[in-house]
């Protein structure tokens, strides 16, 4: 899968000039996306098909700081699938060091559109496959 690139803003830093701690979660959500898109399964053809993929859990664990003007190369992976949950796995890097900055994982159900879970491999087989197929199984 092709990594997501993303600069840091001059509004994402703090006065200390160190990326904002909150922002890295927008960060993997972008990467997420893109992630997804990449792979047949966008949000917005999901949403289409009466999937919605709320987060219900995130974790970050900061390595190493970034500033204004650094570029990340977000690597994003399907760690575990199971059916009902998905968890994605963040690993940001900074572009002029290769410094691994970042760890991210979020984790996410599927509901229909009254909010009520779903199970993809028995109502949606074709994003069953392609999420088993992806799983690293890291968990």
């Amino acid at each position: 899968m092709e990594s997501y690139i993303r600069k840091i803003n001059y509004y994402e830093t703090d006065k200390m000039g160190i990326t904002h701690h909150s922002n890295y979660i927008r960060i993997m959500e972008e990467a997420r996306v893109h992630f997804l898109e990449q792979i047949g399964c966008g949000y917005t053809k999901m949403e289409e098909d009466g999937i919605i993929s709320p987060v219900v859990s995130v974790e970050c664990k900061y390595n190493r700081p970034t500033t204004f003007g650094n570029t990340l190369r977000v690597q994003v992976e399907i760690v575990e699938y199971k059916r009902l949950l998905l968890t994605v796995s963040y690993k940001m890097y900074n572009t002029e060091t290769e410094e691994l900055c970042v760890v991210g994982k979020s984790r996410h159900c599927f509901v229909n559109a009254q909010g009520k879970p779903i199970s993809l491999k028995k109502t949606y087989p074709q994003y069953d496959a392609i999420f088993s197929a992806l799983c690293k199984d890291e968990e």
